[in-house]
């Protein structure tokens, strides 16, 4: 299994198709959801992803300021059904907040999570800074880091 960093323009064909599909299988199909999951914000993020086998086992998307909010964010955080309960979603994000930090040098990050993982994000030192919404019908809550507080999750 390899990690993989790269913007938009780096990804091979076979590499968007893959992301996108399996964005698709778990955003849209298994979470029951219909909404634009192509969103014209892709080509300016960047995409970490983790390749085993052929396949996509987690992902996540890094979008600069200004895309989203005018903080950096991370979305689409992911893992492949068949990856999980195998501690990815923690190092996936713990390498995207780390690019965050040191490549774009950016202070703080703000994400819309799935209300539900409001307490996995918190280990990161994300904050929620809105109240609980609806979001294509699944509750969400805004958060904000402030990079360099926290960085690992808090192992309690």
């Amino acid at each position: 299994m390899e990690w993989n960093l790269k913007s938009f323009d780096q990804l091979t064909g076979t590499e968007v198709y893959k992301i996108l599909q399996l964005r698709m299988n778990v955003f849209m199909l298994e979470q029951n959801c219909l909404y634009p999951e192509v969103d014209d914000k892709d080509q300016a993020s960047h995409h970490l992803f983790l390749a085993a086998d052929g396949e996509i086992a987690a992902y996540c998307r890094i979008l600069p300021r200004g895309v989203s909010y005018p903080q950096a964010s991370i979305g689409r955080v992911l893992v492949n059904p068949s990856y999980r309960r195998r501690g990815l979603a923690q190092e996936l994000m713990r390498i995207a907040l780390e690019f965050l930090k040191e490549e774009w040098h950016e202070t703080e990050v703000k994400i819309q999570a799935q209300h539900y993982l409001e307490s996995f994000y918190g280990t990161f030192g994300f904050r929620p800074v809105s109240d609980v919404y609806p979001e294509d019908g699944i509750p969400h809550v805004d958060m904000v880091l402030t990079v360099g507080e926290q960085l690992k999750p808090d192992p309690h």
